[in-house]
This record gives structure tokens, C-alpha cells and sequence, in this order.
């Protein structure tokens, strides 16, 4: 069977299991299963694969038609400007948590040696994204995942910024190591009766690092708590919160010392990040 062939048989498959994405996801799996670019796969749409390549194809298809995400079959998310490994026990970055980088990098413009602190690391995409385009900056992650910290670990190998990043397995309440300059954080923020009503892809994900309790606000409240503790004098906290949360989470920063800096909105006009300094 040539690519092209396969590619049809794998769409097909795709589109009974209602996959919107069929045709884009087909060829990136295929793309997986030959190590080629979308660019070889397009001029090549008539060269033969190995039957061992097309059962592995197919394969990985049906584990897509069961609405299992694209990154966790390929093991790897592209985010930012870099290529995060991603597995089940860390949630798949989005591109809407870019917007933190983007805050972050601006509120940094000017700064050669700061101490950021990233709570609840999980892949590491945030704190490693700064890290990248901040040679001289520290960072700190904690997770109270260890497997978390496993994929962190392997992503700041791969990424060359092991010698400047410190892991700690610990729950936020916990943890009082050090001061810093800068904290960011995508806490789990949607209500636990939500979970359920979540679109089924995402259920492959850690529950661990979706629920944010009855209110979705748990995991926040104790995040911004211990903030307010954790952060230097002029420092700033960049929060990504859910997109009917704005109001209450301005408050919760009020009441714990923190001026509101900027409500920061993402690609469909949502509120998804408030920007936050402590004097």
C-alpha cells in the first residue's frame, strides 16, 4: 500500500469515530510511523510502506479514534518555540498558556538575574520556555506528581537548562524554600462536577491537574496563599485562571496583599491570565 492509501484508510477511520482533525491527524501520524516531514509525505504520496509501517499506522489510528490526544500518541507537544516530551501523567500544553510566556518575557524585559518559581511544574513547558529566552535567569519547579517531575527532568536535559533549574516534590502548602522574583503557575481551575462534561480527549489527561475542586478556585486560593509568602518585594505572580473567573480571583489577590497589573485574554477573547505584583 503506498502513503497516500494509507492515509485514506487511516482519515476514514478517523471520521467514523467523529475525529474533526481526521485528515491532519492522519498525516501526522504517519509522519510519526515513517520519521518524515509533512513535506516528504506530500511528494511522496505514492511510494510504498512496509507492511510493518502500515500495521503500526493503523495502530495508532485506532488509539486516536479512541479520542486518545494526538501528543500523547507521539509522545511530544510542540509549545512556544520548543518540543516538550509529554505523556499521560502531565497535562498536553496549550497554546493559549503561551500568554504567560509572553507576560512573563515583558515583565522581564530589563532583568538579567531573577529567581522564578513555576508551582505545579508538570512538563515544565512554562518555567523552561522563560528559561530559554532568559540565559541568566534561576528556576525552581514543584510538582506534586513525582512521574511529573520525571518528564520535567527529561524536558530540561533535552532543552540544555538543567544546570540552572531546581526540582522539589511537595504540595504547594508545604513548600517554603527560597524567595523569588517572579512565580508562575496554571493551577487545575475547573469545578469538579465539570470534569464530566469535558470533551473526551481531555480525559486522558491527569484528573490530578484539571480539578480544582467544587468551586474551581481550591488549587488557586492556595497557589496565591502561599505567593503572598514566597515572592521578593516588587516581585510579580502571573496566574492562568478559567474564563469565567476573573472577578473572583482579583479579589482572592486583593485579600492576600497583591495588586492587580493586567487581565491578560487569549485566542477566543477569553480571560485566561491575570498579571499580579506585590509591593
Amino acid at each position: 500500500m503506498d502513503i497516500q492509501a494509507a492515509l485514506k484508510k487511516g482519515q476514514l477511520i478517523l471520521k467514523n469515530n467523529n475525529i474533526l482533525s481526521a485528515k491532519l491527524d492522519s498525516e501526522i501520524l504517519m509522519s510519526e510511523v515513517i520519521r518524515k516531514n509533512k513535506k516528504y509525505i506530500v511528494l511522496n504520496l505514492y511510494k510504498e510502506i512496509e507492511k510493518r509501517e502500515l500495521e503500526y499506522f493503523i495502530n495508532l489510528i485506532q488509539e486516536r479514534a479512541k479520542r486518545k490526544p494526538i501528543a500523547q500518541i507521539t509522545k511530544k507537544k510542540d509549545f512556544w518555540k520548543y518540543e516538550f516530551v509529554v505523556n499521560n501523567n502531565v497535562l498536553i500544553p496549550r497554546p493559549d498558556t503561551e500568554i504567560l510566556i509572553e507576560q512573563a518575557l515583558k515583565l522581564v524585559k530589563n532583568k538579567n538575574r531573577l529567581q522564578i518559581l513555576d508551582i505545579g511544574i508538570g512538563s515544565g513547558c512554562i518555567l523552561m520556555s522563560i528559561l530559554k529566552e532568559k540565559k541568566n535567569f534561576i528556576g525552581t519547579g514543584i510538582d506534586i506528581n513525582s512521574k511529573s517531575l520525571q518528564i520535567s527532568k527529561v524536558n530540561s536535559h533535552k532543552l540544555g537548562i538543567n544546570n540552572r533549574l531546581k526540582l522539589f516534590k511537595s504540595n504547594i502548602d508545604n513548600f517554603n524554600t527560597g524567595k523569588y522574583d517572579l512565580i508562575v503557575s496554571n493551577p487545575p481551575y475547573i469545578k469538579t462536577n465539570d470534569l464530566k462534561c469535558l470533551e473526551k480527549d481531555i480525559g486522558f489527561e491527569p484528573k490530578q491537574a484539571l480539578d480544582g475542586g467544587l468551586d474551581g478556585l481550591s488549587e488557586v486560593r492556595k497557589v496565591i496563599h502561599k505567593s503572598s509568602v514566597l515572592i521578593k518585594k516588587n516581585g510579580y505572580l502571573i496566574i492562568e485562571i478559567g474564563f469565567d473567573q476573573k472577578e473572583k480571583v482579583k479579589k482572592i489577590l486583593l485579600n492576600k496583599g497583591f495588586y492587580i497589573k493586567e487581565t491578560v485574554k487569549d485566542l477566543s477573547n477569553h480571560d485566561r491570565c491575570i498579571v499580579s505584583g506585590k509591593i
